[in-house]
């Protein structure tokens, strides 16, 4: 080390000593310091004289200066800027220092030759800095950790929208993924936000305009797509007097809104409620009552506060009880419910009503409050009066109704246990009443039921009961009648009805029939008397309507017959018990088959062959015969198909009924039929009865023509047996008549017979109308019919019904042509129908 530092009386030194920061200046040969200044002296507590000399190195101990030191002299003088740490040699503590170390060249002054002999190494005490900044760090983390723990989501930005800072409860609310969380990206944070709003381009637009006015607050409400309804209100950020930023602070109302929500609509629910609610204080006062409160007692909602509730109720002499009574429930279940009687406003019969008390406790269990719903029984009991007057009276007529007439014969066989009395029981059902209906409509009909009611009731005793069970169908009770009353009080019933009836200027008749039953001799009990009076009557309508009849057990035998007649029916067809038979149609002239009528047979293993006539009624009655109707023209048709691919081509005709004509797609399904099959129009017929074609003429019209555009020819079967204006044979493309069998047998000695046979052959011959002739079995028959003109016939002379088989063999046996000379009689099929 050079003895003494060049340059002694410099200037410079007196500017070292008045620095605040501590100065050294060290050899770079020896790394010992040459100059050391007050501040120095003071840093490390000791003298500027003790410190000359002294290695660096001893008093900067850290590793990083060791490094330092210790590196060649060429990178120690490029010097360094850093932190690091210096000894107090008072207290043997290392001292936190800014140093810096910058190498001093010698100058033209020093007397020195060129190099860095001396390095500047300045320090600066940071003991209170690194104490203000480890404070400002705790109250920082201290910050973030009250931010983080705040309900709130808080959200700071600077005035262009930047991000600056966010708490978790941001994070979680927002439901910030974690690639937000890690990287910073303040678009994909606001993009995020935009997103998760139910609305995002309204949200857009608002936080637009808060960034494009900093000063301005905000308040609104956001539904976000979790679910969730939460609070921003956004605030300017201001910093020493001027606006820096912008904080948002986000609130979950959820629940608030809910819970809002829900009081709103308790209160609503206590204004608009139907039930009058009041609610009493600890002492029973009422401090506020709803407005059916004060419809109910008939007093101001205003008068009802401060009055008590008890004071409210007509309760006589059972008011200690009933208090009593209350108290317990309250006690035991916070709830006492009964019907109590309101005492009404100026006097008066009581109120009755259904009065539920509740109590309500504090967490002390306390009663605070009790709140009292009451309901007006009156309509109540009004109603049930007239439930009760409804269940056993008819709603339209006003007459007693089964249930009234059950509790009346109950009482008449109690007393004919006891006295051996007899009554009578008459069931009446208006005859045709669905055409009054149907034509005048049905309110009409009610107040035609209405008369009918009151003209039947005329007709009775006073001991008489009259009960409507439904519909146009009456009962009557005759007490202590027998057959002779019962008949008489019948024939007085009809009688009456014969005189017409007048309502709104319209006069017209109602027919009834009558079935009449007696106890004990027909039945013990009100379902059994019905049930034989009903089948009386059904027999009247079989017989011609308009009459009565008396119960004969025969008629319960034949209702089950026919009940059983009709199961069999409807199994038979998916049973394969019913097959179509194909009765041959021949021309006279040359005896050539030229076509066949399809006719249904039924053969049941229990019951035997059933004849047509005994089974088609019934289907028609039940509404059946669609079903067979439908089952009858496919096969008929598949059948014809055959016989055309066969060779022997043959027109087959079916019978339609009135139900199945009328049915919806009629005309479709038969199209459908015939392209199915690759049958040609031409051969299928259909015949229909003349009562077909009066029916709704106008609409038969257009289904008659539909068909005749389809080219399926027309046929009239049983001609001359129905009503008939034979309008339809000169308006309706009709190609045969069919001479009804009835007629047929009556020649040829029968001259009634034969006259109407030449009739209809001259009427066919004159419209240019094919005349078929059905139910030959004799020659003299078929020879009358040939010389009268008759050009084709179809019966027993030529053959009966034929299995599609046999009918197959026929046609292809005589190639198409057939003849007999003598009478074909008829076997167990019985004639064709």
């Amino acid at each position: 080390m050079r003895d003494a530092f060049p340059g002694e009386n410099l200037r410079w030194q007196d500017v070292a000593r008045a620095l605040p920061q501590a100065v050294w200046l060290v050899d770079v040969a020896s790394l010992r310091i040459v100059y050391a200044n007050p501040a120095a002296q003071q840093l490390v507590g000791r003298s500027a004289a003790a410190l000359v000399g002294r290695p660096v190195r001893e008093l900067m101990p850290e590793p990083q200066d060791e490094i330092f030191w210790s590196r060649p002299l060429s990178e120690v003088a490029a010097g360094i800027h850093s932190h690091t740490s210096v000894l107090d040699v008072r207290t043997g503590q290392l001292i936190p220092v800014e140093r810096t170390v910058r190498a001093l060249e010698a100058g033209p002054s020093s007397g020195e030759g060129p190099g860095c002999p001396w390095l500047l190494v300045t320090l600066r005490d940071r003991r209170e800095q690194e104490a203000g900044e480890r404070e400002l760090e705790l109250l920082l983390a201290e910050l973030r950790a009250t931010l983080d723990c705040a309900a709130d989501a808080i959200l700071s930005c600077d005035l262009q929208g930047r991000v600056r800072a966010f708490n978790r409860r941001f994070a979680q609310l927002w439901e910030l993924p974690e690639r937000l969380l890690q990287g910073r990206d303040d678009a994909a944070v606001m993009a995020h936000l935009r997103a998760q709003v139910k609305v995002p381009g309204d949200y857009g637009a608002r936080m637009a305009a808060l960034l494009a006015d900093p000063a301005s607050e905000g308040c609104e409400v956001l539904q976000l797509r979790s679910g969730l309804t939460v609070e921003q209100r956004s605030v300017p950020q201001r910093v020493r007097g001027r606006t820096a930023g912008r904080i948002y602070v986000f609130r979950d109302i959820t629940q608030h809104v809910h819970d809002q929500a829900g009081l709103r609509l308790a209160a609503q629910v206590f204004e608009s409620s139907l039930d009058a609610i009041a609610i009493a204080d600890a002492q029973g006062r009422i401090v506020r009552a709803n407005p059916a409160a004060g419809q109910l007692t008939g007093l101001p909602r205003a008068a009802l506060i401060g009055r008590e509730v008890g004071g409210l109720l007509d309760l006589g002499e059972e008011q200690a009880g009933l208090r009593s009574e209350v108290e317990q429930a309250w006690a035991q279940q916070d709830f006492w419910a009964g019907e109590v009687s309101l005492c009404p406003d100026g006097g008066g019969p009581g109120v009755p009503v259904h009065l539920s008390w509740v109590v309500v406790r504090d967490g002390h269990g306390t009663i605070v409050q009790s709140i009292a719903f009451m309901r007006d029984l009156g309509p109540h009991r009004a109603a049930q009066r007239r439930i009760e007057e409804l269940a056993f009276s008819d709603a339209l007529t006003g007459l007693p109704n089964r249930l009234r007439l059950g509790d009346r014969v109950r009482a008449a066989i109690a007393g004919a246990a006891v006295g051996g009395e007899e009554f009578a029981l008459l069931f009446l059902d208006l005859d045709r009443f669905k055409i009054v209906n149907d034509s005048l409509g049905h309110p009409f009909g009610d107040r035609v039921l209405k008369l009918v009611a009151q003209r039947l009731q005329g007709c009775l005793r006073q001991c008489d009961m009259l009960c409507r069970l439904g519909g146009d169908e009456f009962v009557v009770y005759l007490d202590g009648a027998g057959a002779g009353v019962a008949e008489a009080v019948a024939q007085r019933i009809l009688e009456d009805m014969d005189r017409p009836f007048h309502l709104e200027g319209l006069g017209f008749s109602v027919q009834a029939s009558i079935g009449i039953a007696l106890y004990p001799h027909d039945a013990c009990n009100l379902d059994d008397l019905i049930k034989h009076a009903d089948a009386a009557m059904y027999r009247v309508k079989e017989r011609g309507r308009g009459s009565y009849g008396f119960y004969q057990p025969r008629m319960n035998a034949d209702l089950l017959e026919r009940m059983k007649l009709e199961h069999a029916m409807r199994q038979a067809l998916e049973r394969g018990h019913m097959q179509v038979h194909y009765q041959p149609q021949v021309a006279m002239a040359s005896g050539a088959i030229v076509g066949a009528e399809a006719l249904l047979r039924w053969t049941d293993p229990q019951l035997g062959p059933v004849a047509p006539a005994r089974f088609i009624p019934l289907a028609e009655e039940s509404g059946y015969i669609v079903t067979l109707g439908a089952w009858v023209l496919a096969q008929a048709v598949a059948e014809a198909a055959r016989l055309r691919a066969a060779g022997t081509p043959l027109v087959v005709s079916v019978n339609v009924s009135a139900l199945e004509f009328r049915q919806a797609g009629f005309v479709g399904r038969i199209a459908g039929l015939l392209a199915q099959h690759a049958l040609p129009a031409r051969w299928l017929q259909l015949e229909l009865t003349e009562s077909v074609l009066l029916q709704d003429a106008e609409e038969m019209r257009q289904v008659l023509a539909a068909l005749a555009e389809l080219g399926i020819g027309l046929a009239i079967d049983d001609f001359g047996t129905g009503y008939s204006s034979l309008a339809y044979l000169r308006d309706l493309r009709i190609e045969r008549l069919k001479i009804d069998k009835s007629f047929v047998d009556g020649l040829p000695q029968n001259e009634g017979s034969r006259a109407i046979v030449q009739a209809i052959l001259s009427m066919g011959a004159a419209l240019g109308i094919q005349v078929v002739a059905e139910g030959v079995e004799t020659a003299q028959q078929r020879e009358l019919l040939a010389a009268l003109g008759c050009t084709h016939y179809q019966g027993f002379f030529c053959a009966p019904a034929l299995p599609a088989p046999e009918l197959q063999a026929l046609a292809a046996g005589v190639g198409g042509k057939r003849g007999r000379g003598g009478e074909v009689s008829a076997d167990a099929t019985g004639p064709a129908t």
